[in-house]
């Protein structure tokens, strides 16, 4: 691989995660009401989800999503209802129970699992890569699909330290804030943007 590739691209997955999104959206809205922790640890479920499309871009079973609209479509309204429930469990939040959500242990697992769910149900995500990657693969190089495995993982570290800022920055914002009024509106925001990205997911074509 040639370095001005992998150094070119590095700069270019900066960019795209540092870009306001919906995963940086989300991890932005949840770290604020629930705190950083919270937000690292979605952080590393919707990362690890970029193994799943990246491994598809390299084999090349991700063409299958993109030349058929029947699998593109099931996986695309999957993901939709799938962040539908998640807004709808959101609603349901007391505001006592998020303002104890700080020091209150509510299971980094789950939140490691929704984010897997809500990057991997996400069939753009895998168009997005089948655009991307083969951009900066090098011809005289390493086989192209190993070179796809490390940019993958690249741009895996680059979101997760990326995200993991945004979270750490924001946590920090709901250690200043004490009223009643400031997590109620944090708690539809997160709703908000969550029925967003559903809408977003549902109505998006290829």
């Amino acid at each position: 691989m040639e370095v001005e590739l992998v150094l070119a691209f590095c700069a270019a997955a900066f960019l795209l995660a540092l870009m306001p999104g919906p995963d940086n959206i989300y991890v932005l809205s949840l770290s604020i009401s629930n705190g950083s922790k919270q937000g690292i640890g979605l952080t590393t479920g919707l990362v690890s989800g970029v193994v799943v499309h990246t491994l598809l871009a390299a084999t090349g079973l991700s063409i299958v999503l993109y030349s058929s609209d029947l699998v593109f479509s099931l996986v695309k309204y999957a993901g939709a209802i799938y962040l539908f429930y998640l807004a709808y469990g959101a609603s349901q939040e007391q505001t006592n129970t998020l303002r104890a959500l700080e020091t209150e242990n509510i299971g980094i697992g789950k939140l490691f699992r929704q984010g897997v769910m809500m990057n991997v149900l996400n069939p753009k995500v895998s168009l997005f890569f089948i655009a991307l990657l083969p951009q900066f693969i090098s011809s005289p190089g390493w086989n192209p699909m190993v070179q796809m495995s490390i940019l993958g993982m690249i741009f895996m570290l680059t979101a997760f330290l990326t995200f993991s800022s945004i979270a750490l920055v924001a946590g920090r914002l709901s250690q200043l804030v004490e009223n009643d009024k400031f997590w109620i509106i944090t708690k539809w925001v997160k709703v908000g943007v969550l029925v967003i990205l559903a809408l977003t997911l549902a109505l998006s074509s290829k």
